[in-house]
């Protein structure tokens, strides 16, 4: 019993009931529920991005072969764009065929809300968004936490140590050191995750209100149920080809996907992400360059929802869309979705510029959306989350550093419990 109320994955799933209850019975608690959900956040941000820098430039310098680093981030931006693209697509099939909009009556939401968002889609220039990447001042990078400009520069450091040989092992050492020191205040962070699963749900049902989840059950029945199939079938088929088990792989992350449940943020567990996926056998170069570039790039469940959200307001909206209008969307969606990266509330924000990309309607029609967005964004999440764990392994088989010992001692459930005690 004692070793039950230990775990840390059985804690984060009480503190999300009971967010669940507070939030459904208690929402004048909600700004209370949203500040401690943020306090957990803005912990585990403070750490992205020097652990983001540190593994990244361990991995190059001891990689020893920069071509080996180009190749293997080549071969994660091609996998990206396929996968990625796969989910467009999936999801704009499954809209078709459950056209969730249908018989949905539009209330007006509030269109003032909208406006914000409308805003920071306009600041979002596509001609520069990989002229962003490169940072013009690196101390500001790690300010903002800018994770694709953080990526840039630790390649580049990465570099110039691995060019610096021996004369560099000092400076190695005393980054091995550091990287230490981080994950170890992580695991003591990671103890208030119960703390920030409740304040997160608890903030969602609170401000939103389960009765706003009636009128619009369909579509988020749908987006669930398109996450699950991708994951299932999509995800399930590439593991296979891979040969290694999802649902191993789901069971070894358990704890990850009910934090990110409850946060509603998959960056809540990027830190612990790369831990586990380097602790499951890949070989730690491979998880930093492929975890934080697919925390940019690889966002299945956000195209998921992109493409949902758009063909849903086509047919709440009566806009019939032709064949070729249905090619455009995905055009877009293939461009646009990839703007997600490094941009707060970027679902939304992205929905804005995709809708006002292809013109298909007045942007404020979005602002239906408004109340169930919060609770699709736990499936948006819980994917690009699983997403970006499948894509290290199959990068890392690929390039044949993948421990095959290690990843059959990591999947034992006893080890499972272990890492899990030790808050990993």
């Amino acid at each position: 019993m004692k070793s039950i109320l230990s775990n840390l994955t059985f804690q984060v799933l009480v503190a999300i009931t009971l967010g669940i209850a507070v939030g459904a019975f208690f929402p004048g608690f909600a700004p209370h529920a949203k500040l401690i959900s943020q306090s957990f956040i803005n912990m585990i941000s403070m750490l992205i991005a020097p652990i983001i820098f540190l593994t990244i430039v361990l991995g190059i310098a001891h990689m020893g072969d920069m071509k080996k680093v180009g190749r293997v981030g080549g071969k994660a931006l091609l996998y990206f764009e396929i996968v990625t693209t796969l989910a467009i697509v999936i999801g704009m099939v499954v809209a078709n065929l459950l056209k969730p909009g249908v018989g949905i009556h539009p209330v007006t939401g509030d269109v003032n809300k909208i406006k914000a968002y409308t805003e920071q889609a306009g600041e979002i220039n596509w001609s520069e968004f990989f002229a962003h990447i490169i940072p013009h001042n690196v101390f500001e990078a790690f300010t903002k936490g800018d994770i694709l400009q953080i990526l840039f520069f630790a390649i580049l450091f990465g570099y110039g140590l691995n060019k610096m040989g021996p004369n560099g092992d000092s400076l190695l050492s005393f980054f091995d050191k550091m990287a230490k020191v981080f994950f170890n205040i992580m695991k003591v962070v990671m103890r208030l995750a119960p703390v920030g699963a409740f304040g997160g749900m608890a903030f969602s049902v609170g401000t939103y209100g389960l009765h706003t989840l009636l009128p619009m059950a369909k579509l988020m029945g749908a987006v669930y149920l398109t996450c699950f199939l991708f994951i299932f079938v999509v995800l399930n088929a590439i593991c296979k080809y891979y040969k290694f088990s999802l649902w191993q792989y789901l069971k070894y992350i358990r704890q990850e996907i009910l934090i990110v449940l409850g946060t509603s943020s998959s960056e809540s567990v990027l830190p612990s992400m790369m831990q586990k996926m380097e602790a499951i056998g890949c070989n730690k170069s491979v998880v930093g360059l492929v975890i934080p570039t697919g925390y940019s790039f690889n966002l299945d469940g956000t195209a998921i929802y992109l493409s949902m959200a758009v063909i849903f307001l086509c047919q709440v909206f009566s806009v019939d869309l032709s064949i070729g209008q249905q090619l455009s969307v995905l055009a877009v969606l293939m461009v646009t979705s990839k703007g997600a990266a490094g941009v707060t509330g970027s679902g939304f924000i992205v929905l804005v510029s995709t809708l006002t990309a292809l013109k298909l309607m007045p942007v404020e029609h979005i602002a239906i959306l408004l109340g169930v967005d919060r609770f699709m964004s736990e499936a948006r999440a819980i994917t690009n989350m699983i997403g970006n764990g499948i894509a290290t392994i199959v990068i890392a088989k690929s390039e044949n550093e993948f421990d095959e010992e290690k990843y059959q001692l990591a999947i034992q459930p006893a080890a499972i419990e272990k890492l899990e005690e030790l808050d990993i």
